[in-house]
């Protein structure tokens, strides 16, 4: 996949996501929530490219140092949802500014990871972006779908506001 359209894909997702967490809405737990990250993955990782073979370790460390802060700003994105039971006990979900935070300070640490590549001239694929975001998403679905398990009684709220 060329970079173009992996850099256009990230930024749908990212836009469809952002977008879709400021509003409220009915959270299904039982949905696979694991279906999009693999499908994002999976074409990230088709991707010969995504380590750059002239500088293999340090392509390979930034890659992981992407990879390690993903993990992370998932978790504090997951933990950042406000989550309640409405009267009828369905589960309701909606991003908080916190969770603006997170995505701006996720933003933040992808752009020093760039600089970093840059300066130490590794290419840096577009592939290693869709990659993040597929653990991002995952990691971010895992910790909220976890956090709803433990609501119990209907009009119960989680989350910060």
């Amino acid at each position: 996949m060329s970079t173009l359209v992996n850099v256009v894909a990230v930024i749908a997702v990212m836009a469809l996501v952002v977008r879709r967490q400021m509003r409220a809405q009915r959270l299904d737990t039982d949905r696979r929530v694991w279906v999009l990250p693999l499908v994002l993955g999976a074409l990230a990782l088709r991707d010969p490219r995504l380590i750059d073979h002239e500088h293999t370790a340090q392509s390979a460390v930034l890659l992981g140092c992407g990879l390690v802060a993903v993990l992370a700003m998932g978790s504090v994105w997951g933990w950042t949802v406000r989550l309640w039971r409405a009267g009828d006990g369905g589960l309701w979900a909606k991003g908080t500014r916190a969770t603006v935070a997170a995505w701006v300070g996720m933003i933040v640490i992808r752009l020093g990871l760039y600089g970093v590549g840059a300066a130490l001239h590794v290419h840096q694929a577009a592939s290693a972006l869709l990659l993040g975001l597929a653990v991002l998403l995952l990691v971010r679905s895992l910790v909220v779908n976890w956090r709803a398990r433990t609501l119990e009684a209907p009009g119960q709220v989680a989350g910060l506001r």
